[in-house]
């Protein structure tokens, strides 16, 4: 039965396939606004035990493969990009960075107040 399917689909014309595939984004969407947060949770976690899984198998050259097409598409997607758009991602990329580091300097200091407790502990 699974073959009479790819077989449909391999004599498929492109408008066909476009449409089908269109059809099987909305019933996702639909199927995605209904679901409960549990349901959403449970649902991203086996997406992710997949990834992980794939990522497990794969070769080397299967990796590097992966993550050139990913370096590709975020090249075309940067060419594609407005002015406005740019600045948005470089704005999104120095907040993140500005939060790592107070991140780092809160670690940092919180390691500095243990360590001194501990020596005044020791010290009495």
């Amino acid at each position: 039965m699974a073959q009479r399917g790819l077989d449909r689909r391999e004599e498929e014309t492109e408008e066909p396939n476009n449409s089908r595939l269109s059809d099987m984004a909305l019933r996702g969407q639909e199927r995605r606004a209904e679901e409960t947060e549990e349901q959403r949770n449970r649902r991203l976690a086996v997406m992710g035990q997949r990834s992980q899984q794939r990522r497990a198998e794969e070769t080397d050259e299967q990796r590097n493969s992966r993550l050139a097409v990913m370096a590709q598409c975020g090249q075309m997607r940067r060419a594609e990009e407005t002015e406005e758009q740019r600045n948005s991602r470089l704005s999104a990329m120095l907040q993140h960075a500005r939060e790592r580091r107070l991140n780092v300097i809160e670690g940092q200091n919180h390691h500095q107040i243990q360590t001194f407790y501990a020596a005044r502990t020791v010290l009495n």
